[in-house]
């Protein structure tokens, strides 16, 4: 790796599955990164060049330790020419927008800003965050964000376990307060990414990210009121969308599952929602999505509870193993997890539980660690909630007594004991 030349030195701000795999990119593009957390682990973890994020590998991590340096003070980042925040931007337990981690940030930050640095910050965020929540707390430094200091807004868009669309080969959305403030982070960005779309303020680039995971959320919970309508009609949903995705043009074709889990979709549209009451203006489209999504979970525990019944066993007391817990395949991420939420239901009504997933080694709130497929396999039923890439679907064919799949990967096979969304 060589020096870069016009970006020598990077601090990002959160080291999670948003920061650390862009600050490895910054590193391997060469420049110096300043790699900030307020979680002394996660510091330790990345100095000693131990990845704790699926997509960046340890030996990934450990070949940039050269270039990357871990800490927990803000003081490091004075000399950083750009800093790019990508903290956590959770819902409160009233569902509305918890800033509270960006405020600490912005608040610290604004503490040894310096003349002609460029902020970007990355966290999903509602519009008017970068210009009036972020803006003032950095212009607690008595520089003047778009005149002695740069600031622009760029959503992530990771998609954690996928190969397919990286940092650097999909698209990066910068929209800044001036024209200047969008052509340094403009700059920055082309350092590790092939494709640069400048939008006109913050605010679009805000809202452009809300967009696009508003849309995936209305047309899943689409798809799974389809399943549960399928479902009492006695329609097989899966042969369905199939069937409706050879259409060439105007369709796109979105599948049911158990719920949405992860730290964007069942986060996001609230953000919109929560910010368009501000104008008087309900998001209906929005907010019953969420209804709709948040309530599949509800129903697959229901259905496995169906399933026993007809197999003339109650759920108290009956052996029920979840196979997958985390919230997508290939990752172990578990944060709004439809497989724990399917659990608790079940531990309510008295299910003896049971989980095999090679990504979660443990569930604490269950006192709960993943089994070897063979020590789960003979339970009373096994609901596949997350068909992770290495699921050995032959051998749970073979030998399981009662399957329950949410995931459609027994689509198309004959089994009897199978039971589908």
């Amino acid at each position: 790796m060589q020096k870069a030349d016009n970006a020598a030195t990077v601090g990002v701000i959160g080291l999670g599955y948003v920061g650390l795999p862009l600050a490895v990119e910054f590193a391997e593009a060469g420049c110096d990164v300043v790699a900030l957390d307020v979680d002394p682990s996660k510091v330790a973890a990345v100095s000693a060049g131990e990845s704790y994020i699926e997509d960046v590998p340890s030996e990934r991590l450990a070949a940039v330790g050269g270039y990357m340096r871990a800490t927990t003070r803000y003081a490091d980042l004075v000399a950083a020419d750009a800093i790019v925040i990508a903290v956590p931007t959770p819902l409160n337990e009233n569902r509305e927008p918890d800033l509270q981690p960006l405020v600490s940030a912005g608040t610290a930050l604004g503490g040894i800003l310096r003349e002609g640095q460029l902020v970007v910050l990355e966290s999903t965020t509602y519009p008017g965050t970068t210009r009036d929540r972020l803006a003032p707390l950095l212009e607690e430094s008595g520089l003047r964000a778009g005149e002695t200091f740069n600031l622009a807004f760029s959503p992530e868009r990771i998609d954690p376990g996928r190969t397919d669309f990286t940092i650097r080969t999909t698209p990066k959305v910068v929209g800044g307060l001036t024209p200047t403030c969008v052509e340094r982070a403009t700059a920055l960005y082309r350092l590790v990414c092939d494709e640069i779309v400048p939008v006109s303020t913050p605010e679009v680039a805000e809202l452009t990210k809300l967009l696009e995971n508003i849309f995936r959320s209305v047309n899943i919970a689409l798809v799974n009121e389809m399943a549960m309508l399928c479902d009492r009609m006695g329609i097989d949903v899966w042969e369905v969308v199939a069937a409706a995705a050879t259409k060439p043009y105007g369709f796109m074709s979105f599948k049911p599952g158990p719920g949405m889990g992860g730290h964007c979709l069942p986060v996001d549209p609230f953000y919109l929602a929560w910010k368009a009451r501000e104008y008087d203006s309900k998001t209906a489209f929005i907010e019953l999505a969420g209804e709709v999504n948040a309530a599949m979970p509800y129903h697959c525990a229901e259905k496995i509870a169906r399933a026993l019944n007809d197999d003339c066993k109650s759920v108290r007391g009956s052996r029920v193993a979840i196979l997958g817990v985390s919230y997508k395949a290939g990752v172990g991420d578990v944060r709004e997890s439809p497989a724990i939420k399917i659990m608790r239901q079940l531990a309510d009504r008295g299910a003896d539980l049971s989980y095999h997933d090679p990504y979660v080694p443990a569930l604490p709130d269950f006192g709960l660690s993943t089994l070897p497929l063979d020590e789960v396999i003979d339970a009373d039923v096994v609901a596949i909630v997350t068909a992770h890439p290495d699921l050995d679907l032959e051998r749970v064919l073979a030998d399981a007594r009662l399957i329950v799949d949410f995931r459609g990967v027994t689509s198309g096979r004959g089994a009897e004991q199978v039971v589908r969304l």
